[in-house]
Order: C-alpha cells, then sequence, then structure tokens
C-alpha cells in the first residue's frame, strides 16, 4: 500500500520544490494550500490530492492530516507564534495517526538570540517528546534569497545586503534540500537524524560579487545597506541583522553531499541560471 505524504505549503515557492522530488519517487502526494487558485499548479507538480487549509486553523488542519502517514512541514516566513503554531501542528499530527515528520527547520536553531532560528527549536523539541519517526533538516541561507534581488542587481551594478560584506556564510539550494526531504519522506536511511544543510563554501559578499561578476561578464560592487533604510517595520529582524554583521553564518558540506551522493549545486551555477533568465528551473 502507498502511504499518504502530506506537503504542508504545497504551492509556496520552497515545498513547491518538494511535491515534484515526491512525484518523480512515486509518492502518494496530498498538497495543503492557502488557496484554491494554486490548486492546479500543485496538481501539475504532482499532487494527486490538495486540501484547502490554513495553519492557524486546528479544523482545517485536521482534515488536512486525516488518512495521512508521512508530513513534510515547514513554516511559512515571519509566521506569527510560530512555535506555538508549530506544536499545535505536531499535536495535530499525532492525533491523526501520522508516522513520520520531516521538519524543515533552519540551520543552528539553538542561537536563543535570533527568533528565525530559536522559533523552530520548540518544535523540534514537542517532536523529539513524541513517538513520531523524524527527520529535521537544517538548511542555511538559501540561494533563492537572490531571486528577488537579480534584476537590481543587473541593473545597478551593486549587490547589497544588511549587514557586513566581509562577514561569511554557508547558503545551499532549496532544491538540494527538497531531493533530501524526499528521501526521509520516501526511504529510511535519514530516521532520526539531524541534519546540517550547506553548499560548499564561506562566502563573504566579495566573493559572491566576484562570482556574479564572472556571470554577467563586468564588476559588481559589493556594499552594505543599512537596515534603516529598509521598508516596512524591520525591527523584529534586528538581532538577525546584527549577528549575520558580526559573525555570519557557516556550517559543513559533508553532510549533504552525503545524502545527495554527488556534490550540492553550486552558488556560481545558481547565477549562472538567473542569468539566462531560467528561474523557473531555478526553483524561483
Amino acid at each position: 500500500m502507498i502511504e499518504t505524504i502530506l506537503v504542508v505549503g504545497a504551492s509556496g515557492k520552497f515545498a513547491g520544490l518538494v511535491v515534484p522530488e515526491l512525484a518523480h519517487r512515486g509518492a502518494k502526494i496530498r498538497a495543503m494550500i492557502h488557496h484554491a487558485r494554486d490548486e492546479p499548479a500543485v496538481r501539475r507538480a504532482g499532487a494527486q490530492d490538495v486540501v484547502l487549509g490554513d495553519l492557524t486553523d486546528r479544523a482545517s488542519v485536521t482534515a488536512a492530516l486525516r488518512g495521512v502517514d508521512r508530513v513534510f512541514y515547514i513554516a511559512p516566513v515571519a509566521l506569527p507564534e510560530e512555535a506555538t503554531i508549530g506544536n499545535a501542528f505536531v499535536d495535530a499530527a499525532i492525533a491523526a495517526g501520522v508516522r513520520r515528520f520531516v521538519f524543515s527547520s533552519v540551520i543552528h536553531p539553538v542561537l536563543s538570540g535570533l527568533p528565525n532560528h530559536a522559533l523552530k527549536a520548540p518544535v523540534e523539541n514537542a517532536v523529539l517528546n513524541s513517538a513520531l519517526e523524524y527527520t529535521f533538516l537544517h538548511p542555511t541561507v538559501l540561494f533563492q534569497n537572490f531571486a528577488g534581488a537579480w534584476d537590481g542587481i543587473v541593473r545597478t551594478g551593486v549587490v547589497a545586503e544588511p549587514w557586513s560584506n566581509d562577514t561569511r556564510f554557508s547558503r545551499v539550494d532549496y532544491r538540494d534540500v527538497a531531493e533530501a526531504a524526499a528521501i526521509a519522506l520516501t526511504q529510511d536511511r535519514l530516521l532520526y537524524g539531524t541534519f546540517e544543510l550547506c553548499a560548499t563554501g564561506w562566502l563573504n559578499r566579495h566573493d559572491v560579487a566576484a562570482l556574479i561578476g564572472e556571470v554577467l561578464g563586468r564588476e559588481i560592487v559589493p556594499q552594505r545597506m543599512d537596515p534603516g533604510t529598509l521598508p516596512g517595520n524591520t525591527q523584529a529582524l534586528r538581532p538577525m541583522f546584527d549577528h549575520y554583521d558580526r559573525i555570519g553564518l557557516r556550517g559543513s558540506a559533508l553532510t549533504l553531499a552525503a545524502i545527495l551522493g554527488r556534490e550540492p549545486r553550486t552558488l556560481g551555477s545558481y547565477f549562472e541560471e538567473l542569468a539566462a533568465g531560467a528561474g523557473s528551473r531555478a526553483g524561483l
């Protein structure tokens, strides 16, 4: 019997990459989406069943989990009360009889001073205090974060972020994370593991500018933008900006290469895809 896998946020730009990876492996996929207009796209990606749901609505979560054996869970960016909602989802999964829980968390959730990291830890704790089979995926900064800024970089010749040009980061392509998630959901070899997911290299913004310059054939200037000039209310992000400004964010590429059985995608190749206008192939 083929077991049903629920993909939370299946129409999103990250969980949406997990659906075709599962379809490629012959999985039976139920996609949980927020808007009915996204149903055709997730079906084209490989979902056989689609349900409308809202993580803040227990009834819709319960309905989405009914008859599900395995779950891919990722929280939306800047989800209010992320830890509370995540814990409630874990409880609902247990009540529904879910057996396996694959959580796309974040690298270093023990960084208690960074809310975007620390709010993942209580969800992991809830899973660890249950009888669920689990896999925790800890991706670092995503290549896909450059996609929204790409046109501006090409137009201005400047790559800018609200932290130091000199701090170094591990990065990763979420397509590789999605492949790891599909392995965790359809095979047993990643069970009960916590996996730091990074591509090779600890690049600062000078390195990133040089890579973009190689792809575009012209000089790209790295700049540190003032966080105070960013639009909207960025106060909640200031601890992250401050940490990145002083320390950066680094991990090892060894784990992801071992999981995939190949070297992870490189940032340079991702920039080549962006330059070629290959957004759909770059997971954008």
